[in-house]
């Protein structure tokens, strides 16, 4: 594809789709379970390169509005969808057909709901013409044609809806915001905004597990796709390249019910939230749980949900949706516990933030700012500071978080800061959480910053959610102690009286869990050397900014 991009993009291959795939490519047409099937259905985008899609329709003949589910992992899942993970990602055999595609509705159930179901291998991925590129402004062009082609099928009412999990949200975040005239309702389930930010680099810290891996285990195609990992390395500011690939959500005024978790620390909680923040739908739903994103996906009351908002924008024959909280939160207490609650807005605009200043002698939290100043001393390589509150009341914290430091370092001229959030139960042991996808002992929130990157960006930062500039590097100086705001991503948390919030500052990642129950993420090269210096108390107003929500009368 022709693009006109001011930078140059770097191409690599990936592994050939004859590796994996077992059947014989093109076009074919079958009959199974009340569907009719059209296998490698070939669409030509608007260079005339063509890109291939499998349709599920309901074998009636009558036209239906049409469900597209955009991701890159092979429209016929020949890796399999969740087995390869612990515990199916705790997704049940039950909820699916032979027919499901990784992160992408069921098309059996689907077509019995009166849907047409569209699985996609975007272009140069698979068997699809073309060269690939990721999440970005090009890739949504042709999803953009594509959504136009399927409205004009005359096996479509010409009503158009997205969903899907993750790349798949990503996918819908970009081509919504190009206002496709047949584009009905997205439902943007878990999938970061900002790739930037909330992929590549937290807080400035390249991010070299998740991503590397993916590239090696899930793109196969015939031709060339975006070296991502030498892109990141020829962009490590935020430049044109990585706004191609942050769309402009105010542009998005479809509806859309948009669906978090608080359990996604790291890869998709935050770029979620503020998409639902940010876009300009009139109508317009979030929900926000705690759970495994890809359970909560599938889940047949989740899909009903799903189904209640399709209904309505894509038939008109559903006004449950109407009905339906503005806003619906899970406040946890721990792994899988916590109601859900119905909220007005997000953020809630009843949210007292509070501070609460670190003491480096006692590892203290604590309301009071301290008259004498304290510092904490840890080795970035094995070491941390450790900082606790215990609540003397039910205290419940939803939203977002801010940590305000002023750090130094003994040797080097930049530091890595590792931020975590756990909370204890009364006898000091740590409560269990649901962590990014497949894992249980997780914690109740994340933040990262690489200190060179400190600079803020001052028309998007706010009191509570600093937002990095990621414009230059501000190195440090032999002896200098810098304040840095670094942003925790919103989680929700119900501390009972005698239970604490334990914040950790460290250099280095947390034990994310064994890689092969599912993704983990790590981070490097690292920037650290001598000791971290943390300075409390005084003339340092080190502070633990939360969010603390009073009840409702």
């Amino acid at each position: 594809m022709t693009t006109d991009q001011p930078f140059e993009m770097a191409w690599c291959r990936a592994r050939h789709p004859s590796e994996i795939l077992k059947w014989e490519h093109g076009w074919r047409q079958t009959r199974d379970e009340g569907m009719l099937i059209e296998w490698d259905v070939g669409v030509p985008m608007r260079d005339g390169v063509k890109i291939f899609i499998d349709v599920f329709r309901p074998d009636h003949g009558q036209p239906v509005p049409a469900l597209i589910a955009w991701g890159p992992y092979g429209k016929q899942s020949p890796r399999g969808v969740y087995e390869r993970f612990a515990n199916n990602g705790g997704v049940r055999p039950e909820w699916m057909s032979k027919y499901t595609s990784f992160e992408a509705p069921d098309p059996v159930r689907w077509t019995q709901m009166g849907y047409a179901i569209i699985h996609v291998d975007p272009r140069g991925l698979w068997n699809s013409g073309g060269d690939a590129t990721f999440w970005s402004a090009d890739e949504a062009r042709d999803f953009y044609d594509l959504i136009e082609w399927a409205a004009v099928q005359p096996w479509c009412t010409g009503k158009i809806g997205l969903t899907g999990v993750s790349y798949l949200t990503i996918a819908q975040w970009q081509v919504a915001a190009l206002r496709p005239p047949h584009l009905a309702a997205i439902n943007p389930w878990e999938g970061y905004s900002d790739s930037y930010r909330e992929r590549a680099f937290h807080g400035g810290i390249p991010e070299d597990r998740f991503m590397p891996r993916w590239l090696q285990q899930s793109v196969y195609a015939k031709g060339l796709v975006e070296d991502v990992l030498e892109m990141r390395r020829r962009h490590p500011f935020y430049d044109a390249y990585w706004q191609g690939k942050a769309p402009d959500l105010s542009m998005i005024e479809v509806p859309a019910y948009v669906v978090a978790s608080w359990s996604d620390q790291g890869l998709h909680t935050r770029g979620t939230l503020e998409g639902f923040k940010r876009i300009s739908s009139r109508h317009k739903w979030l929900e926000v749980h705690g759970r495994k994103k890809w359970e909560h996906f599938m889940r047949p009351e989740m899909v009903e949900k799903q189904r209640a908002f399709f209904d309505h924008f894509l038939k008109g024959s559903s006004d449950e949706v109407l009905g339906w909280p503005t806003v619906n939160l899970e406040i946890r207490e721990r792994f899988y516990v916590g109601p859900m609650r119905a909220e007005a807005e997000w953020p809630l605009a009843r949210t007292a933030y509070t501070p609460l200043y670190l003491d480096a002698a006692s590892g203290g939290l604590g309301p009071a700012r301290l008259d004498a100043a304290t510092q904490a001393r840890y080795d970035p390589a094995a070491g941390r500071a450790v900082f606790q509150h215990r609540f003397g009341q039910d205290t419940e914290l939803t939203g977002h978080m801010k940590l305000r430091l002023w750090v130094q370092t003994t040797e080097g001229d930049d530091m890595d800061l590792f931020i975590v959030v756990y909370k204890l139960d009364a006898d000091g042991r740590q409560v269990p959480l649901s962590f990014f996808s497949v894992f249980e002992e997780g914690p109740v929130a994340m933040g990262w910053l690489r200190v060179s990157h400190r600079e803020l960006d001052p028309e998007r930062s706010t009191p509570h959610q600093p937002v990095l500039a990621h414009q230059r590097e501000l190195r440090l100086q032999p002896d200098e102690i810098v304040p840095v705001d670094i942003e925790i991503w919103p989680s929700s948390m119900l501390y009972r009286a005698g239970e604490s919030l334990q914040l950790v500052v460290q250099g280095r990642d947390i034990d994310y869990g064994p890689a092969h129950m599912g993704p983990t993420m790590a981070h490097g090269p690292l920037r650290n050397a001598g000791e971290h210096v943390l300075h409390t108390g005084g003339e340092f107003d080190a502070h633990l900014l939360v969010p603390v929500i009073p009840p409702r009368a």
